[in-house]
């Protein structure tokens, strides 16, 4: 559904009106086309005190945009933090980015460089995590499209050039138009090295990361489930489209516009996962557990039914399907798991009690699972949880509901499939090793939840 208001506000009436009655003012956000890779300007690369890693400029350099000590106009601001161990070293955070941050361009993208609080000292554990105070204040008050975000790097993986590594793909998600709905978010890089031989299809094509990958995706008939299954097919992909058979026609029309194969298949059934390995007979790379319903109902009216198949398809299925296929080799060494929170889960909604038990349940799934997946079989596991995106759904909803939906975050309008799309695939990206056990909204910074 068109979001009016933010037409509105892109004309000159619309724009005069909304601040005169102090009402949001959304700016168009810019997305990935193949026209429009990159943001359009430099990269401005500062440091707040002296750099506690390396190779951060390496990593900069893979991102598409010049990169340079002093710009007018930047496209995107990465402040390097790592070194700040004190109070009064975040003096050094506010001396970087005060003389530029009126400066960066509109739908810019500003990044800080953190690195992980010490248990041990906890002087630059409180300046470590005043960090991320920052971040997600200077998200809600930046405006114009922009997002700030704060990725921690451990400072453990450094020697031998291994920073460049480990930050690569996530700097490159977040410098493009890849993260437009993506705002105040902390990324924490694991220090666990990838196995060697976990990577057994290399990159050889940057525009098509995932060449001789396979991946599957649920719930891929039409909305999120459909956009996901679009954008790794665009990345080189083989896909696998599964949804449930009562959406068969749908599944199959979004198969052969993808090239993709479908598979009409309950998740809840009880072979669901050899029926899956048997579509696969190579093997999965990557897996995205994207089909979810909701039953909504405040639990004084909720039956025991609706809560039942909600817990059953959005994480039952999900923790035994990923059981079986990591039990049997099915996720080849070196794979991704992708699944699919909420931010209801994180924040909770009123009606939602068996559906935010069920996403919140994934972040748990995640968290726990992702450590020892990446030790016991190369492989990762990581979720995105998505707050307001305009799909038929939400299209549903009532007028003054969607619309308050679309306005309480930072960006001050809803997100689209793609927006999730994207975070899938840069979660499924071969150099995406570094990135485990997360868990990224991509709900341009909600004010809801933490």
């Amino acid at each position: 559904m068109a979001d009016r208001y933010l037409h509105l506000t892109g004309t000159a009436p619309g724009r005069f009106l909304t601040r005169r009655l102090g009402l949001p003012q959304p700016a168009p956000l810019r997305r990935w086309t193949l026209e429009t890779p990159h943001l359009d300007g430099p990269l401005l690369h500062l440091t707040a005190g002296a750099s506690a890693v390396t190779g951060v400029a390496e990593a900069l350099r893979t991102s598409g945009l010049t990169v340079t000590e002093r710009a007018d106009r930047p496209a995107a601001i990465v402040l390097d933090a790592t070194g700040v161990a004190t109070a009064a070293g975040l003096g050094d955070v506010h001396a970087a980015l005060h003389p530029v941050v009126r400066s960066l361009a509109p739908g810019g993208r500003i990044v800080v460089l953190g690195t992980v609080p010490s248990p041990d000292d906890h002087h630059q554990a409180a300046a470590q995590q005043a960090l991320e105070g920052f971040v997600r204040s200077l998200g809600k008050e930046i405006g114009r499209g922009s997002t700030v975000q704060l990725v921690r790097i451990p400072v453990a993986r450094i020697p031998g050039g291994a920073s460049a590594h480990a930050a690569g793909s996530t700097l490159r998600f977040l410098l493009s138009p890849r993260s437009a709905y993506v705002s105040g978010q902390v990324i924490e890089l694991t220090s666990a090295a990838p196995e060697s031989g976990s990577d057994p299809t290399p990159i050889t094509d940057p525009a098509a990361p995932l060449t001789g990958r396979t991946a599957l995706v649920t719930g891929a008939a039409r909305g999120i489930g459909a956009a996901v299954a679009s954008v790794l097919a665009r990345d080189g992909a083989r896909v696998i489209a599964l949804d449930v058979p009562g959406a068969r026609e749908e599944l199959e029309r979004t198969a052969d516009r993808l090239g993709a194969t479908a598979l009409p298949l309950d998740i809840t059934a009880p072979d669901a996962a050899d029926r899956i390995a048997a579509a696969a007979p190579d093997g999965l790379g990557v897996l995205v557990h994207n089909a979810g319903i909701t039953r909504d109902r405040r639990l004084a009216n909720m039956p025991a039914d609706r809560w039942a198949s909600v817990i059953e398809v959005n994480l039952d299925s999900v923790l035994r399907t990923t059981d079986e296929l990591l039990k049997t080799g099915t996720i080849t060494r070196g794979g991704r798991i992708v699944a699919t929170a909420s931010i209801a889960g994180i924040a909770g909604n009123t009606g939602q009690t068996n559906y935010a038990a069920s996403k919140a349940g994934i972040i748990g799934l995640v968290r726990s699972l992702g450590p020892r997946a990446a030790s016991d079989h190369g492989v990762t596991v990581n979720a995105v949880a998505p707050g307001f995106i305009e799909t038929k759904m939400t299209a549903a909803v009532p007028l003054f509901i969607r619309e308050a939906g679309r306005r309480m975050n930072s960006l001050s309008q809803g997100g689209l499939p793609v927006d999730v799309a994207e975070a899938v695939a840069w979660f499924a990206q071969p150099d995406s090793t570094a990135v485990n056990g997360q868990v990224l909204r991509v709900c341009g910074q909600s004010l809801l939840g933490a």
